[in-house]
């Protein structure tokens, strides 16, 4: 069913946020943390909701949509094309769903619903109105006078978790102003470039002449992936006309008074340099391992400089894999739960399909291994892999289960008859874990 919203929303003076509550009949309701958010491109958002829904239903789907085309066909954002990559949803034990979305554009400003179907009859509610996101990008306005030049960094609407931002301006890259104003008084100087920053989020540049300019554009500002696996950080620059590039430099940050460490080509005999050498750049690091975990960053060098960018590069979290099994310690009959875990959200494949190995043999496909109950034959090692890279499985991990006896059973030696007087020797044994220490022995009269 799709419900309406019934009264105002309510206003959290302490969180400054807003709270829809979208309320039906009979206890049926979606209640969102906020009615509106706005973001800026290229960050991260978190919608978050919970539903309360009656006591003898049972829920058995839940998804965001923001398009719907008949009356009961919505697009769930998991499977729209647009989101590929940069959608995950997470629930808790409360009735809490969060949609986070990843690597914001503006083309996903949109009124975001939230919709669950139950195991009963017409158990349908849809959230309704949803939240609005707007999703904005810095840009850089330019006033200018006969003396000087204003630049006002602006967005198209007030940023929701940040609404009096510290402002970050950069001449040819290098921090001139650090303050609460959005604007930034200068003088003309010819070849100079302009841009601004919030949160890490930088503007376009702009020149205040009109002429070409030095800077770089990452791709991405964060990459996570598998160790063992191979992956591309890459950008693009430009510089003024009538330079020539001569060089191009892909390094690590390094620490607090430590040099950073240049990645030239065949660098550990895993790194390529890709790209024109003109205006953008690849750097392939292959056969990744965990300390390769760092910020990367590039500079170029021309015929007549050298340019390098003071703001943040690219992000790169190398990830193993690892099998959690909870609880530690199982008992025959009880449940455990086995899972395949990172320690970030795979970039290129976020909603991975694991793959459970036991003992080394593949035993099924799935976030989670739930055994319920579990038996001693579950017992074993597991490990499990991401669908695709099979060849890169976790470390095993050990499942024991624990149990009383059975089978228990008395052997006599020697078989067969026994001549009165002579010895023989009477052996108790059972399948058990841990193994029996202690038994007790009874002569039938």
């Amino acid at each position: 069913m799709a419900l309406r919203t019934a009264g105002g929303g309510l206003s959290l003076v302490v969180f400054l946020w807003s709270v829809a509550v979208v309320l039906g009949q009979n206890g049926w309701s979606v209640t969102y943390t906020t009615q509106s958010i706005c973001t800026l491109k290229g960050s991260t958002v978190d919608l978050s909701c919970s539903i309360r829904y009656p006591s003898l239903h049972k829920v058995t789907t839940t998804f965001w949509f923001t398009k719907k085309y008949d009356v009961e066909i919505y697009v769930n954002l998991r499977n729209d094309p647009n989101y590929k990559g940069r959608v995950t949803y997470r629930s808790d034990k409360t009735n809490g769903h969060t949609l986070t979305i990843t690597d914001l554009r503006e083309s996903d400003s949109a009124e975001y619903k939230f919709r669950f179907i139950t195991d009963q009859t017409g158990g349908k509610c849809t959230g309704d109105p949803g939240v609005t996101l707007s999703v904005t990008d810095l840009q850089v306005k330019v006033t200018t006078t006969w003396w000087s030049t204003t630049l006002t960094c602006s967005t198209t609407c007030t940023l929701t978790d940040n609404p009096n931002p510290t402002y970050i301006w950069y001449r040819n890259s290098k921090i001139v102003q650090e303050d609460s104003s959005p604007s930034y008084s200068v003088y003309f100087k010819t070849e100079d470039s302009f841009y601004c920053a919030v949160k890490g989020i930088n503007s376009p540049a702009v020149s205040v002449e009109g002429h070409s300019y030095f800077h770089v554009t990452y791709t991405h500002q964060r990459i996570c992936t598998l160790k063992g696996t191979s992956v591309d950080i890459s950008c693009s620059y430009t510089y003024p006309s009538g330079h020539t590039v001569s060089e191009t430099i892909w390094y690590t940050k390094g620490k607090l008074n430590e040099a950073p460490q240049i990645l030239s080509p065949g660098y550990g005999g895993r790194v390529e340099y890709l790209g024109n050498m003109q205006s953008d750049s690849i750097l392939r690091i292959t056969d990744l391992r965990e300390e390769d975990s760092a910020e990367y960053k590039f500079r170029f060098r021309t015929d007549q400089t050298t340019w390098e960018p003071t703001f943040p590069g690219t992000t790169l979290t190398v990830t193993g894999l690892q099998v959690k099994v909870t609880p530690a310690t199982v008992t025959e009959g009880q449940k455990v739960t086995l899972t395949c875990s990172t320690t970030c959200t795979l970039s290129d494949n976020p909603n991975a399909t694991y793959i459970w190995y036991k003992n080394g043999h593949v035993t099924n496909q799935s976030t989670s291994l739930f055994l319920n109950p579990v038996s001693s034959e579950d017992a074993g090692r597991y490990s499990c892999s991401v669908e695709g890279h099979e060849d890169l499985p976790s470390a095993e991990e050990t499942l024991t289960v624990t149990y009383g006896p059975k089978n228990t059973s008395v052997s006599v030696s020697p078989s067969g008859e026994i001549v009165e007087g002579s010895s023989v020797n009477l052996t108790c044994s059972s399948d058990a874990n841990p193994p029996v220490e202690n038994y007790t022995w009874y002569k039938k009269m």
